[in-house]
């Protein structure tokens, strides 16, 4: 595969994940500073990664929600977090249950803050 299709193949992916708002909202956004960035992780990220057939869609989204907590990545969790209730078929009790998984090996701290993140997304949602 070329780089311009796996970048294509990237771009559908994202959009399948993130929404066409959000990733429309991102290729707008480009400058000529980031431009590189953002054609790299379209094609690497979204590209290679997410479309490889070991795990489903599903399973990926906890891991990067799983992730990004453990990492403090705050920005990236609500975005997953959100995309997760509103692209991905996740309930409130399924972002729950994935941070409290998370507590176990990222902590109480860790926990205690994706809670209140997810939490005000949760509640904007309404999925409470």
């Amino acid at each position: 595969m070329d780089e311009k299709a796996r970048y294509e193949r990237g771009l559908t992916q994202r959009r399948k994940v993130l929404g066409g708002g959000y990733v429309d909202r991102s290729v707008a956004a480009r400058t000529e500073f980031n431009t590189e960035f953002q054609e790299i992780i379209t094609r690497y990220a979204w590209g290679e990664i997410w479309t490889r057939p070991h795990f489903d869609e599903r399973t990926r989204r906890i891991l990067v929600i799983g992730t990004t907590m453990a990492l403090d990545k705050w920005e990236e969790f609500r975005l997953h977090v959100r995309v997760a209730l509103t692209e991905g078929g996740f309930s409130a009790a399924d972002i729950k249950e994935i941070i409290l998984q998370q507590m176990i090996y990222c902590g109480v701290p860790a926990a205690n803050h994706a809670f209140r993140e997810a939490g005000e997304i949760v509640k904007e949602l309404g999925k409470a």
